[in-house]
């Protein structure tokens, strides 16, 4: 049996732990009379926590492990001593999880951000021990509570692929190909259907640091969003891009016509989710090394009334364009920003040929810092400037 290797949808139990019950104790020691009660708090039960982790892609661990158990609290003790609280049980889950209610279908929470973390289980309180009950009429209590119960849940848990870029073709299109080329990702290549079986994320870099997200999903065929092919299993991971990139096999593999292939997929986008067909698009004519793509190039502009952006990943034309195309698209996140600009020097550059450098040439010199320091104030009187 060939074990899986992608999940995006799965069903879970989570419990916490319960809280520790209250000791009932009483002081007994030697040359101390009249000791009292000196039975601790039980230990708070462990949270079930799911966070969010750049480094998880898949459901798959959860599939295998359905059961998400936080550790009890410990009970508490004589001598005051309070119980152990339980251990947090923190389940990393990829970015894009949603967390539903399994029998209600209610949302519980949406997972998008880095280091987010949600309690979806909370640990039940510590009982308190008898040490809380004594009073002046009651100096020698046995009360004592118990820990709090734990709170069981069964959810669901479904992901929902993070990208500013999703990739739209038939089978056989060149999606993996154009992934591959843009990004560091290496999806699975072949030359027949289906290659491609789940979601491949790659990320675009920009010369001055700048990325992009980009999604390649299983090949949509007609009858997508009624549930032919794989097509409604994986269309929900366009849900999140900002921008889809249609891209057709102009050389028409397979006897295919892309104009009609082109508008097959617009019209599967449209039913499966009206809002999907409105957000910006390009289209692409792939495979413009081959010698029919021309030909079908110029009906598919008569047919659609689309002038696409022919590129071949096989020779590398016109690659550089859809890379800066796509950045038009969206736009692109920048991983450094300066904290301080430098103020652009306006006016013009004095002559500093002569023997004395003229004061207005000071300013250009902007790898000088000529601003007048600001004065300190006396430690003692804290900053009064």
């Amino acid at each position: 049996m060939k074990a899986k290797s992608f999940i995006d949808a799965v069903d879970v139990i989570v419990r916490s732990g319960k809280g520790g019950d209250g000791a009932t104790s009483f002081r007994r020691e030697a040359l101390v009379a009249f000791g009292g009660p000196d039975g601790g708090d039980g230990g708070r039960g462990g949270d079930v926590v799911f966070a969010a982790s750049e480094h998880v892609n898949s459901l798959l661990s959860l599939y295998y492990d359905p059961k998400c158990f936080a550790q009890d609290g410990g009970p508490g003790l004589g001598q005051k001593m309070f119980g152990k609280r339980g251990k947090d049980l923190v389940v990393p889950v990829p970015l894009g999880t949603e967390v539903y209610e399994a029998d209600t279908g209610l949302l519980v929470a949406d997972i998008t951000a880095p280091g987010q973390r949600v309690v979806v289980a909370r640990g039940g309180a510590g009982g308190y021990g008898n040490v809380h009950f004594k009073s002046s009429v009651n100096q020698a209590p046995t009360e004592h509570t118990p820990g709090g119960p734990c709170e069981e849940r069964r959810l669901r848990l479904e992901l929902k692929t993070i990208a500013d870029i999703g990739l739209l073709g038939f089978p056989n299109a060149g999606k993996s190909s154009i992934l591959s080329s843009l990004s560091s990702a290496e999806p699975k290549i072949a030359s027949y259907p289906f290659t491609t079986l789940n979601p491949v994320v790659g990320t675009v870099f920009y010369d001055d640091y700048a990325k992009l997200q980009m999604a390649d999903v299983p090949g949509i065929i007609e009858g997508a969003a009624k549930g032919v092919g794989l097509g409604l299993a994986f269309l929900k991971h366009l849900e999140r891009s900002k921008a889809f990139l249609y891209v057709i096999d102009m050389a028409g593999t397979d006897g295919r016509e892309p104009w009609n292939d082109y508008l097959v997929l617009k019209k599967e986008i449209e039913e499966y989710s009206p809002a999907l067909a409105s957000r910006p698009s390009l289209v692409v004519a792939n495979k413009m090394d081959d010698p029919a793509a021309a030909e079908n190039a110029a009906r598919f502009v008569k047919e659609t009334h689309k002038r696409p952006l022919r590129i071949s990943c096989l020779d590398g034309t016109g690659l550089e364009k859809l890379k800066e195309k796509l950045r038009t698209l969206v736009p692109a996140k920048v991983k450094f920003h300066h904290a301080h600009p430098e103020k652009p020097v306006s006016g013009k550059m004095p002559d500093t040929t002569g023997d004395e450098i003229p004061p207005e040439a000071m300013k250009f010199a902007t790898f000088l810092k000529l601003e007048k320091p600001k004065a300190k104030s006396h430690p003692s009187r804290g900053n009064i400037h």
